[in-house]
């Protein structure tokens, strides 16, 4: 295997794309002014056979369903050693999707026991939406969510709009609450 290069961003990653023809790409879920599961899409559409692992430290039960949705065949957290990266690269190559034993066990689940609970109220959320709430919950405002998702002011008020609807919140402030204390949970102290 050989490192073809390194990205700090999603229009410098498809650029590179494009530069150096790799055969898998790993993309972390968190990317400075865009989304990791929205450069999978575009990679997808761009070059449909390099083959995408997600690299990240959110919750693998909740993302790694909307990386494969977004054309991912892997996903991994950043916590797992190295050796791990290698093997989950080295099953996508062979054209064998790679996900951990409890993301496998909860889609066998599906699959046997039917829908079931599909990860909630949260799971409703677009893509976009989940993106808002995760900065919201990182203590960002509205203007620097609009600023690093490249869209209008109010744009990220409709999305504010939609999550407090799906998740029956009645004011922007009980959304922020939540937002920032599902972060904390979340982050590894």
């Amino acid at each position: 295997m050989t490192v073809c290069g390194g990205a700090g961003s999603a229009a410098e990653a498809l650029a590179m794309l494009e530069q150096f023809l790799p055969e898998v790409a790993i993309v972390d879920i968190s990317l400075e002014g865009g989304s990791g599961l929205e450069l999978v899409k575009d990679i997808k559409a761009i070059r449909p056979n390099v083959r995408t692992i997600v690299l990240s430290m959110h919750d693998e039960l909740q993302y790694a369903e909307r990386a494969m949705r977004a054309g991912a065949m892997g996903y991994i957290m950043k916590r797992e050693a190295t050796d791990k990266v290698l093997t989950a690269v080295r099953t996508v190559l062979a054209g064998a999707p790679f996900f951990s034993n409890a993301v496998n066990s909860m889609l066998a689940q599906r699959l046997v026991l039917g829908a079931g609970d599909q990860g909630g109220a949260m799971a409703t959320l677009s893509d976009r939406e989940l993106e808002v709430f995760q900065l919201l919950g990182r203590g960002q405002t509205t203007r620097q969510i609009a600023e690093h998702m490249h869209v209008g002011f109010k744009t990220v008020h409709a999305y504010c709009a939609r999550i407090k609807e799906k998740l029956n919140f009645d004011s922007l402030n009980e959304l922020v609450f939540h937002a920032i204390r599902r972060h904390e949970q979340k982050e590894p102290h």
